[in-house]
């Protein structure tokens, strides 16, 4: 699986404000606290406003705070919101995908990829996440 930059650092700034205190943080603050261009970071946060996993205030007491709980939020939904589905080959759901002949194996396997992928970035939420910050 590739990560994109978009998505490590949607993730980045996630946690950033899944370990700030409660209240608004500015999206200045998030790209300094974690070196990502803050421009970059405006049009993310913009992407993750819409897809309701960041609120934002306006307003000299304004900024992003998380839309529901760090442990309501997986890394899943950060992805899907991002990127669209988990796992795709060549742009097509892997259950879709037909093969012929000996190639006819590479269909399950990127079936088992997927939930692979899945359960692990559905089972990881961002307090998870902020958790095992916290402890090493």
């Amino acid at each position: 699986m590739r990560v994109s930059a978009k998505v490590d650092y949607a993730l980045r700034a996630l946690l950033e404000l899944a370990a700030a205190p409660p209240g608004p943080v500015k999206g200045e603050r998030l790209a300094t606290a974690q070196d990502i261009p803050p421009k970059f970071l405006e049009n993310i946060l913009t992407e993750l406003r819409r897809a309701e996993i960041v609120a934002s205030q306006r307003g000299v007491d304004g900024g992003y705070r998380l839309a529901k709980p760090a442990a309501e939020i997986s890394v899943a939904d950060v992805v899907r919101a991002l990127e669209g589905p988990i796992a795709s080959v060549r742009g097509v759901r892997p259950d879709e995908i037909e093969y012929t002949g000996p190639a006819r194996s590479l269909q399950p396997l990127w079936v088992e990829l997927r939930a692979s992928m899945r359960e692990v970035l559905e089972g990881t939420t961002l307090a998870d996440l902020v958790e095992r910050s916290a402890a090493g």
